[in-house]
C-alpha cells in the first residue's frame, strides 16, 4: 500500500538517495531541507512516517520532534532520526528522545529499506498499538 513519506534532511545528497530508494519503493515522497519547513509540511500533510535528520542548521531534529509530538496533528506520527551520531549510547539516546527508530549513516540500502517496511507495517495509519 502506498504511504507517504517525509524526508527532513539538510544535506542536498542525502536527501536526493533517501528519496530515490522511497520512491523507487512506490511511496509518495514529501522533502523539507530543515526542520521549520518540515513541521509545516507535516502540520499540513500528515504523512504516514518521517525521516528526520538530527543535525541540521538553526534546530536540530531532537527540539523538531519535539514539536511534532506536542501537536496534536502530528502527535502519532512515526518519526526515524537519520543520524550520523554513531557513538554508544546515540542510539540508545535517541529512542529515549521519543523516535520510533534509529538508521545510522551513511546508510546501508537493504537495510534502509527494511527498516522503513518494519516501521510502516508497525505503526499503520488507525493502529493504536504504538508500544514497542
Amino acid at each position: 500500500m502506498k504511504k507517504t513519506i517525509l524526508i527532513i534532511e539538510d544535506y542536498d545528497k542525502s536527501l536526493r538517495l533517501f528519496k530515490l530508494i522511497i520512491d523507487s519503493m512506490g511511496h509518495r515522497v514529501l522533502t523539507a531541507m530543515d526542520s521549520e519547513e518540515g513541521l509545516r509540511i507535516a502540520r499540513e500533510e500528515r504523512p504516514d512516517l518521517i525521516l528526520m535528520d538530527i543535525q541540521m542548521p538553526r534546530m536540530d531534529g531532537i527540539e523538531a520532534l519535539k514539536l511534532l509530538k506536542a501537536d496534536t496533528r502530528t502527535e502519532a506520527i512515526p518519526v526515524i532520526a537519520l543520524t550520523s551520531y554513531v557513538m554508544k549510547g546515540d542510539r540508545e539516546r535517541l529512542l529515549a528522545e521519543g523516535f520510533t527508530h534509529y538508521i545510522p549513516k551513511p546508510i546501508d540500502k537493504n537495510s534502509f529499506i527494511e527498516d522503513i517496511k518494519r516501521v510502516l507495517e508497525k505503526y499503520q495509519r488507525g493502529n493504536n498499538d504504538k508500544s514497542g
